[in-house]
């Protein structure tokens, strides 16, 4: 029986493809036919629509883009729901909220089926090598009966416990990535207004004890002021609205989340919100530039 994947856009048809790498029988639905199609090259059922899937396949990956395509895949608050999770383990490998995953969960197991949360750290090139870092939460059979899956995609998993462990660690290591990159962005503004050899400090930031494979290829990014989509603004931003909901609901502060969220709701506001997160330099670069007129307005 195939494993069925739903959900083929920039992360899930590179971690589908590594699937199909590993002889893994894969049956894929996605809305746009160019991603089925390459999938179908690589060996993949293509579904006719996702009750297909559902009516074929045991397993079922879900890497959808937020919570109301993932229930509109489920058809969930419809009779088809309680069909579609009956019997089934549903792995939703995307990122939502805790709350909704949790609920998600409650919801799946009461049709009779069975629940894991799968999110994943890392971008597309991480996911075409294999190199993804999964987050694993649910009941200890249902998990293990989809690791060997998710090994396939990652290389490393943790298990975080009862759903929704993994989403909130998801959400925790998004906080450290979001602040990371921004903070880049500003030391590659400064550097660069200061007229420094970005090059030189590229070069002393990756040979460092910062360094990192994300700040590499963020700083090359950002020196060659090559905005080309890995993470998107709008991701990012709806990312960074997830974790600061969190934040508010244990009544925590995010102080650096908060600066951050302002600057990438600023990216999106200047048309950046298909551009890679590192982008968001430009958001920064808009407000020096309006400290200039305003310092030159005060004289």
């Amino acid at each position: 029986m195939p494993v069925g994947f739903i959900g083929l856009g920039a992360m899930g048809e590179p971690m589908a493809l590594n699937l199909r790498k590993a002889d893994v029988p894969l049956m894929v639905w996605n809305r746009s036919l160019a991603k089925r199609s390459v999938l179908e090259r690589a060996g993949a059922t293509v579904a006719h629509d996702p009750a297909e899937v559902f009516s074929r396949c045991e397993i079922i990956l879900l890497m959808l883009a937020n919570a109301e395509a993932t229930d509109l895949v489920l058809a969930r608050g419809e009779p088809n729901f309680r069909q579609r999770a009956r019997g089934r383990t549903i792995v939703h490998m995307g990122t939502t909220s805790p709350g909704y995953s949790k609920g998600l969960e409650q919801a799946v197991r009461a049709a009779g089926g069975s629940y894991v949360e799968a999110p994943v750290s890392g971008s597309r090139k991480p996911a075409q090598a294999a190199q993804l870092v999964a987050m694993l939460a649910g009941e200890r059979e249902a998990v293990d009966r989809v690791a060997p899956l998710i090994a396939t995609m990652c290389r490393q998993s943790e298990y975080c416990g009862d759903v929704p462990g993994a989403l909130t660690m998801k959400l925790a290591v998004n906080l450290f990535l979001i602040a990371m990159v921004t903070g880049l962005a500003e030391a590659t503004h400064f550097a660069r207004r200061h007229g420094l050899d970005l090059g030189r400090f590229v070069a002393i930031l990756d040979g460092g004890p910062m360094a990192s494979d994300v700040s590499r290829v963020k700083a090359t990014k950002l020196l060659h002021e090559d905005f080309d989509v890995q993470a998107s603004i709008e991701n990012v931003l709806d990312n960074n609205r997830l974790i600061a909901a969190a934040a508010r609901a244990a009544g925590l502060a995010s102080p650096l989340l908060d600066v951050c969220h302002a600057l990438y709701r600023e990216a999106l506001e200047l048309g950046l919100g298909n551009a890679d997160m590192a982008a968001v330099v430009r958001a920064i670069e808009a407000r020096t530039e309006g400290a200039l007129v305003g310092a030159r307005i005060d004289e």
